[in-house]
């Protein structure tokens, strides 16, 4: 009887542990993701998506990986004395409770660096994102034209502002 009683806790407590992970996961919502197409012979692309906080307590994002590449790497880009510098954000990106953080062309964006083959218009990247709280959430980006500057499917062709 007292290892039922001992089994019985064991499942309810996992049960319980599941379901925080699971309310963490419903705190963040990944939002319009999308990439770029690449050159032929290009080793490095981007990413793009929108993050929304929606818990009452901060989260990070920790790490990205790709299936398209050796590795992923959060950027971040930024004035610094009338210059525009890219600078990779090794320590991730907090997300503050009810906050919406875009990663976008000229901001934040994810660096997928290493490609195993061009990224093609029409293709897809997929995506995870590994949060602190939230735990892994895995993303689909469709690829949009080469020079996109957002996911629209109107086809927008005006070219990317400085960089990526």
């Amino acid at each position: 009887m007292r290892y039922l009683k001992m089994t019985t806790r064991a499942v309810v407590a996992g049960v319980a542990l599941f379901a925080a992970g699971a309310a963490w996961a419903a705190d963040i919502e990944i939002v319009a993701p999308w990439s770029r197409a690449t050159a032929q012979g290009a080793t490095v692309g981007v990413g793009y998506l929108t993050i929304v906080n929606k818990g009452s307590a901060p989260d990070r994002l920790k790490s990205i990986t790709a299936d398209v590449a050796t590795s992923v790497e959060l950027h971040e880009m930024a004035m610094d004395n009338s210059v525009m510098k890219m600078r990779a954000l090794p320590e991730g990106l907090e997300i503050k409770p009810g906050a919406t953080v875009p990663l976008k062309p000229g901001g934040y964006h994810l660096m997928l660096m290493g490609l195993k083959q061009p990224l093609v218009q029409g293709g897809a990247v997929h995506v995870t994102l590994d949060f602190a709280k939230a735990g892994p959430i895995t993303v689909t980006m469709p690829i949009e034209k080469l020079g996109a500057t957002g996911p629209s499917p109107s086809g927008d062709s005006e070219p990317p502002p400085m960089g990526y």
